[in-house]
């Protein structure tokens, strides 16, 4: 049964692999848009989803790997540039995570979104102050084709980091933060640490998705790239599709991908209200996301001490 599934998520990606050779211009945007924010909610449930620390920085990372693409573009090759992304957002996320780690419950969400709003005027500031505009010119932009392979490439990457890290003694850390982190310190674990590993390890995606994403506007300005509608988008998608497996942020991106689309083509003015309500009935009636309608051989999260089989447990 395993392998049927190996087998199947393979084949899935391959088809998605070989969507620009057959696929039009639109259909190649919509499913770039949805593996992006399938990557965006699964390195967003690897972290908030386990610990419950509802983290709100992943329009930080998107930002700051969108202007360090902005930079290195036109000196660097593509992947140097994706490298730079990543580094540019585990760096914010290590010098974030050492200042407000130490907080827990709503003054951790909001400071973590505070520092969104942060960088957006400090960069429109210094952009302003220093080189007398805001913003940045796309210079050397790849190819539609080559955008959506990165952001694919990136979400499988955000699938398989959430992967290894919830069947890995790290992963059994991280829950026992969330389940109870004062007995954990008192058992031994550094608390400290962990969470600010794993906190740097979920900016990682975000910080390449920015940079791959960027290119996709011929213009960034922080406004644009600081985007508050990111990190709420990221968790709706999360939650909607359930934190606690693995499936749940990709078919949650899937859905809400599809869904917003369609609401949008059909219902412009008003697609919005809709939107909201039908996302209001599914977090009423399908409190677990929608991954817990999915039959499994484990409906009910493992919980080993110490095992490497273990899944984060579902504290969104």
């Amino acid at each position: 049964m395993r392998r049927t599934g190996w087998i199947l998520c393979a084949a899935i990606i391959a088809c998605l692999a070989a969507l620009p050779w057959f696929g039009s211009n639109f259909t190649i945007s919509l499913a770039l848009s949805i593996t992006m924010y399938a990557g965006l909610a699964l390195s967003w449930a690897m972290f908030s989803g386990t610990t419950g620390y509802i983290a709100l920085s992943s329009s930080a990372f998107f930002g700051v790997g969108a202007y360090a693409c902005a930079i290195l573009l036109e000196s660097w090759p593509w992947p140097i540039v994706i490298l730079g992304g990543a580094l540019t957002a585990a760096l914010l996320a290590l010098l974030l995570g050492l200042c407000v780690l130490h907080l827990r419950g709503t003054y951790f969400a909001i400071l973590t979104f505070g520092i969104s709003e942060l960088l957006k005027n400090l960069v429109g500031y210094v952009e302003k102050s220093q080189f007398g505009t805001v913003g940045r010119m796309m210079l050397g932009v790849p190819s539609l084709s080559v955008i959506y392979w990165t952001v694919l490439g990136l979400a499988v990457a955000a699938a398989i980091i959430y992967w290894a890290v919830a069947r890995s003694d790290f992963g059994a850390a991280l829950r026992a933060i969330g389940s109870d982190e004062d007995r954990a310190a008192t058992l031994g674990l550094n608390v400290r640490n962990t969470k600010i590993a794993a906190f740097c390890l979920s900016a990682i995606i975000p910080g390449s998705l920015g940079a791959a994403v960027a290119v996709r506007w011929t213009y960034i300005d922080p406004q644009i790239v600081f985007n508050p509608f990111i990190v709420f988008q990221t968790v709706l998608v999360a939650t909607i599709g359930g934190a606690s497996r693995l499936a749940g942020p990709v078919l949650g991106a899937v859905v809400f991908g599809l869904l917003e689309e369609l609401l949008r083509l059909h219902f412009a003015h008003y697609y919005l209200i809709l939107l909201g309500i039908l996302l209001i009935l599914s977090v009423l009636y399908v409190p677990n996301g929608l991954a817990s309608l999915i039959p499994s051989r484990r409906p009910q999260l493992l919980h080993r001490a110490g095992g490497k089989h273990a899944l984060p447990n579902d504290r969104s």
